[in-house]
């Protein structure tokens, strides 16, 4: 009976553990949502189900099941998140702060350009669209001033690092190591600068002692993590006790997993083989994988429209969203990336060169979770939430399907050029010998001969 358990926990494991797995998994519930929330016979379930009650006794807090998904089941997300981010930031691709400049700052460009075409598209509606001017006419047909309106500036600002990880798996087996690499380290960022605009512009502030409370909760986790034997109990009351002084601060709940994660240790402590907040990452992403973020999915799409028509994609809301997210994303990347590069004295990492960067760079325009969670946030209409949210949705497939298929000819071309290099003959003095091509179109083919007949083969680009 253990032996089965654990069995089943290993492949639980090894399914969270694949972005591609996980990632179809997560657009499965959306779409099942987005289903479910408009047909007949299902709809007034689903909102019945949604808008359930559950409160905790003697607090403010009691919401429907789709905003304890939300503000509470999010949690876990934005723990796993923080815990992954301490670590980068101690040990990981953000602690040489040089080797990640480029798409640290690529990051701060994929989120200033989105915004800024956003407000751009809204603003020729407001004045030539249908609706009056210094308005918007949306696919309900309700109109909306132009201000109302841009509060959504944020929600094309994010990067889903599990989606955007899910394309590069499953349409880039070929490409090398450092553009995964890049595409982490920039997500990382753009996950962190996230939270930050959620934390500034999305939080109503309160009574002062909250905070105090928030402190404690704060050092008393500190300290907690680092004891040799955690008490988890203690743990775990702490956490749920920082979660509810966040809500109670008017700072949005989820920001307190951010919060304990960047608190926990990330060196090894007492002899211990790896850090904690590694393994704890690594405990908690099943759980944020197979049933934090689908269910978050499942309730966030699941909104309803008085029709579902083409009126819908031709709403400003949606066309903005989308233009914010499939173009501005990627534009705002290159153009920092070029920028750093060619007019600054940064590098690309070995082997790249800025253009090698634009397929991933278009997968950035995957919004999803963090872009749900801002709609929901940025709009008090629940008309307007609901639009912005298909938006969000359908610039997130538009931008994986756009990214797939250049990441699927970047990759050929990348196998092409490695199966097309001839192996460099072997000495038994030297055990590795390398060879060096470059092709027509400027693909730098590095291949390396180990032992006899072991071959390793690497294409890269000149920076």
């Amino acid at each position: 009976m253990s032996t089965g358990r654990h069995g089943a926990w290993a492949t639980i494991r090894r399914i969270a553990a694949s972005d591609r797995i996980s990632g179809l998994i997560m657009l499965g519930f959306a779409l099942a949502g987005l289903v479910l929330a408009n047909i007949p016979a299902t709809a007034a379930g689903f909102e019945h189900l949604s808008h359930w009650h559950v409160g905790i006794p003697g607090t403010n807090i009691d919401m429907g099941l789709g905003h304890w998904a939300q503000d509470g089941l999010l949690t876990i997300f934005f723990l796993t998140v923080g815990l992954e981010l301490r670590q980068e930031l101690t040990t990981g691709s953000l602690s040489n702060i040089r080797a990640a400049a480029v798409p640290m700052l690529c990051a701060v460009g994929g989120m200033i350009v989105p915004p800024i075409l956003f407000i751009g598209v809204i603003a020729v509606f407001s004045q030539w669209g249908a609706g009056a001017p210094g308005s918007l006419l949306i696919a309900n047909g309700s109109l909306f001033p132009f201000g109302e309106t841009a509060h959504g500036w944020a929600i094309p600002t994010a990067t889903d690092i599990a989606f955007s990880l899910a394309v590069l798996a499953l349409f880039a087996k070929a490409l090398p190591g450092s553009i995964r690499a890049f595409l982490m380290t920039l997500a990382t960022v753009d996950d962190l600068l996230a939270i930050i605009l959620i934390a500034v512009f999305f939080s109503s502030l309160n009574s002062w002692y909250w905070f105090v409370g928030i402190a404690i909760c704060a050092a008393a986790w500190y300290f907690l993590v680092r004891m040799r034997k955690v008490p988890w109990f203690g743990v775990a009351v702490i956490g749920i006790l920082a979660w509810v002084m966040m809500y109670e601060a008017g700072v949005h709940p989820t920001l307190a997993g951010v919060l304990v994660g960047l608190l926990t240790p990330a060196r090894s402590m007492f002899g211990e083989r790896s850090p904690r907040a590694e393994r704890y990452a690594d405990k908690l992403q099943p759980f944020s994988a197979l049933l934090a973020l689908p269910i978050f999915a499942f309730f966030a799409t699941g909104v309803h429209f008085d029709a579902i028509t083409p009126m819908l994609l031709v709403s400003p809301v949606v066309i903005a969203i989308i233009v914010a997210l499939v173009v501005g994303k990627p534009l705002g990347i290159m153009i920092v990336a070029w920028v750093s590069t060619h007019l600054g004295s940064l590098k690309m990492p070995k082997g790249l060169r800025v253009r090698d960067m634009f397929p991933a760079a278009v997968a950035c325009g995957i919004g999803f979770t963090v872009s749900f969670l801002i709609a929901s946030l940025a709009y008090a209409n629940a008309e307007l939430s609901a639009e912005a949210r298909f938006g969000v949705l359908s610039a997130s497939l538009i931008a994986a399907a756009i990214s797939g298929v250049l990441l699927s000819r970047q990759s050929k071309r990348f196998e092409l050029a490695t199966a097309n290099e001839p192996a460099a003959p072997a000495s038994a003095d030297e055990p590795g010998d390398e060879s060096v091509t470059t092709l027509p179109d400027g693909t730098v083919v590095l291949s390396q001969r180990i032992g006899k007949g072991t071959h390793e083969h690497s294409a890269h680009q000149p920076s």
